[in-house]
């Protein structure tokens, strides 16, 4: 499942995505914010994207805001969430073959919509690669997860 989540920034790409993502038949939950509210705050949209996604390694999460620090920085709190920040389709690419990225965080602030199309496209289709020096890497941030 892809659950999607944003503040009042990023209300207005949501909500085309949304769009785009059935267009491309894709399944999507929708956590909110469902209402456009300029008192919101990120913190309360991620949290419900990254805990789902931490529950289960399949799920996967977008998150929309102004910049994307701010839902980056807090979805990187939960266990086994890898939430990338993306600016380009490249970020989008490595960010999945590399490191296995489970949330897509985006700004609405700073990219074009046919760019976040474009981002959002690859970033859902590319694999994680599998190769050996990657997944020993990402093991490595699982171990530090444990211990901590």
């Amino acid at each position: 499942m892809i659950y999607l989540g944003t503040d009042h920034r990023g209300f207005k790409v949501k909500e085309k995505i949304k769009k785009y993502l059935k267009k491309l038949d894709y399944s999507f939950d929708d956590l909110g914010n469902k209402i456009f509210d300029p008192e919101d705050d990120y913190p309360d949209f991620t949290e419900k994207v990254a805990s789902r996604v931490s529950q289960n390694p399949k799920n996967k999460g977008i998150l929309f805001c102004g910049s994307a620090i701010g839902m980056t920085i807090f979805a990187n709190k939960f266990e086994g969430v890898r939430a990338a920040q993306c600016f380009n389709e490249k970020m989008a690419e490595l960010s999945r073959s590399h490191n296995d990225a489970n949330v897509l965080c985006i700004s609405a602030d700073f990219l074009p919509l046919a760019k976040i199309k474009r981002i959002v496209k690859i970033w859902l289709k590319t694999k994680f690669s599998g190769k050996e020096r990657h997944k020993r890497r990402l093991a490595k941030i699982k171990n530090y997860e444990r211990k901590n």
